[in-house]
């Protein structure tokens, strides 16, 4: 009975050594996972196949021209300066040009066409020697500026209707007849090589001739 007790106090005493061992053993290891795991997480791989995928759009973006700003009500739309072709295409305006008059009496758009006749005045009876007092000089108003823009193409729509092309600085813009440029200048009649512009700020109204940009 006394080696039966002694036999069972060993193993009760090994079991406990055991439970010991491994009790120490488990918090040596998470004390250590705890300072050996890296400061910044890894990336995760879904992350970092994404990249390539951003760049071709971002590489495929800048291939395409960037699309034109819808203009307000009124207002002529603003184009990017890429992908345009600023060329004067002297064959297209040649075409234009060889349109013939068809209309009666003097063609307007012809310096060739024959001035109207006009009758000489007969001399008046009254006496013109009498004495005019001259009238008072008045100071001329100031001259408005040119108009900044440049009329370099233009384009016919379906309904036979044209728009023109500007460009103000580093903007481009077109426009239609009644529509207004840059908040300021309102375009009126369009022809293939001039179009009438009329500035707001001053109401005066030029013609631009078609000019290569």
């Amino acid at each position: 009975m006394a080696l039966r007790l002694g036999m069972e106090d060993k193993r009760v005493a090994y079991l406990l050594i055991a439970l010991f061992a491994l009790i120490i053993a488990a918090s040596a290891w998470r004390i250590y996972g705890v300072f050996a795991e890296p400061s910044t997480p890894p990336r995760p791989a879904a992350a970092q196949t994404a990249s390539p995928a951003v760049s071709v759009r971002k590489e495929a973006g800048t291939q395409s021209a960037p699309a034109a700003q819808k203009p307000e009500p009124g207002e002529a739309q603003k184009l990017a300066n890429e992908g345009l072709d600023p060329t004067l295409h002297f064959d297209k305006l040649a075409q234009s040009e060889e349109v013939e008059y068809e209309g009666t009496g003097r063609n307007i758009f012809s310096a060739e066409s024959a001035p109207l006749a006009i009758e000489t005045l007969v001399k008046s009876a009254r006496n013109n020697e009498l004495s005019v007092t001259p009238a008072p000089t008045v100071a001329e108003p100031p001259r408005p500026p040119a108009i900044d823009l440049k009329y370099f193409g233009y384009a016919q729509a379906r309904d036979k209707s044209l728009k023109a092309f500007f460009v103000h600085g580093e903007d481009i813009f077109v426009a239609k007849t009644g529509e207004i440029v840059d908040h300021r200048y309102k375009v009126g009649a369009i022809m293939p090589t001039s179009v009438q512009v009329t500035d707001l700020g001053y109401n005066n109204t030029q013609t631009l001739t078609l000019t290569a940009n």
